[in-house]
């Protein structure tokens, strides 16, 4: 693939959700990645967390796949795995053992508590992971129980994202100074992370700690999502003064002075009613014709059939086609290096004797690889 980490190597051991999403990102940005399936599994080629890699099945309960997994790492610039805390070591492929034979090797962990602290050798799943950073606790209409923002705070923006950083990092420490190192990413501390600029206005006393009563929370009658005549949505993020009464202008509500009040929050529940209720009057296409194309800070609540065919989602390519299946495009973009248009995901095992021949081994030893079922 082409883009900025062309020439880069990353052994990826086969794993869920964040860890595929990693792997993901840096493949889709050029680096090699490796994929290490377990024999009998299957990737799926519409599903983009697996695009773009090639595949070895290794039996790791075998004393040779565990060595062709050693050779790997041998050569590779990185790892990603994505067990319980312990589970690499009782492999024998704890990072003790690959950085000796690779010092220059970065190790990317990807957990959900980290690999430490009294929660580390649980179970748990994304809705969790942000239940304790705090996270999930500011999602949610005010009166009633949090929603889980489906798992794209832990699992991806706190978890695979966050790795992907991580690694590109420490990627490039160890291209200036020689030395590899540990990551040890935990969906708790990235998802944490991610609400940076909430604390930020929690301690400067602008942020309530209560969810639904802020203003970028749904508080705010200038910044929610509305219901249209159609029974379609509409999104509406009109904070600054100057965009504030561009909304007011189109929706007639220049010369009510109840809404001059747009800062006063014992006012926004009232002003959202009144929203709320014209906003009803039209359909979501109405309303696109009078604030598209604004400074209202204006959008259409899209769904996922809808998204890829928006114009401006088409003009910018964001969606892509990737073997009959639509995924979101790689991103960001580069001036300088063009990513290419993704491969879909392997077939398991396929690339297993081309890498074994990459590593060394002869066609007789592959053959008994595989008659001994350590490769498949």
């Amino acid at each position: 693939m082409a883009g900025p980490l062309s020439g880069i190597r990353i052994i990826e051991f086969a794993g869920i959700g964040p860890g595929p999403y990693c792997a993901m990102m840096l493949a889709d940005h050029g680096a090699e990645v490796i994929r290490i399936d377990r024999p009998g599994s299957q990737l799926d080629p519409r599903d983009p967390l697996s695009r773009n890699r090639t595949s070895i099945a290794l039996n790791m309960k075998d004393p040779e796949a565990l060595q062709i997994a050693k050779d790997l790492c041998k050569g590779a610039h990185g790892i990603i795995e994505g067990y319980r805390p312990g589970v690499m070591e009782r492999l024998g492929l704890g990072p003790d053992v690959l950085l000796a034979d690779n010092p220059k090797l970065v190790y990317g962990r990807m957990t959900g508590w980290g690999q430490y602290g009294p929660y580390a050798p649980y179970a748990g799943h994304d809705i969790n992971y942000i239940s304790l950073s705090g996270v999930l606790h500011t999602v949610g209409i005010g009166g009633q129980k949090p929603v889980p923002p489906v798992n794209y705070v832990g699992d991806f923006g706190g978890g695979g994202m966050m790795l992907a950083f991580g690694m590109v990092s420490a990627l490039l420490h160890a291209a200036q100074s020689g030395q590899g190192q540990v990551i040890d990413c935990a969906m708790t501390d990235g998802s944490a992370l991610l609400a940076g600029m909430t604390w930020g206005f929690r301690n400067m006393g602008r942020w309530q700690d209560a969810p639904g009563v802020n203003m970028l929370d749904g508080g705010a009658h200038f910044y929610d999502s509305y219901t249209c005549k159609d029974g379609k949505f509409i999104s509406i993020g009109s904070i600054e003064p100057q965009f504030y009464a561009l909304l007011r202008e189109k929706t007639g509500l220049s010369d009510d002075p109840a809404f001059d009040a747009q800062h006063d929050i014992s006012k926004w529940g009232e002003l959202k009613t009144r929203l709320t209720e014209l906003f009803a009057t039209k359909t979501r296409d109405e309303w696109c014709e009078i604030m598209e194309m604004t400074d209202i800070c204006f959008a259409p609540i899209l769904s996922l059939d809808e998204a890829p065919k928006h114009p401006h989602n088409i003009e910018r390519k964001t969606f892509v086609d990737v073997g009959g299946s639509v995924q979101p495009a790689p991103a960001p973009r580069y001036s300088a290096t063009v990513n290419d248009t993704p491969r879909p995901a392997p077939v398991v095992g396929a690339d297993s004797d081309a890498l074994l021949a990459s590593l060394g081994y002869d066609s007789d030893k592959i053959a008994a690889l595989r008659g001994n079922k350590a490769v498949a």
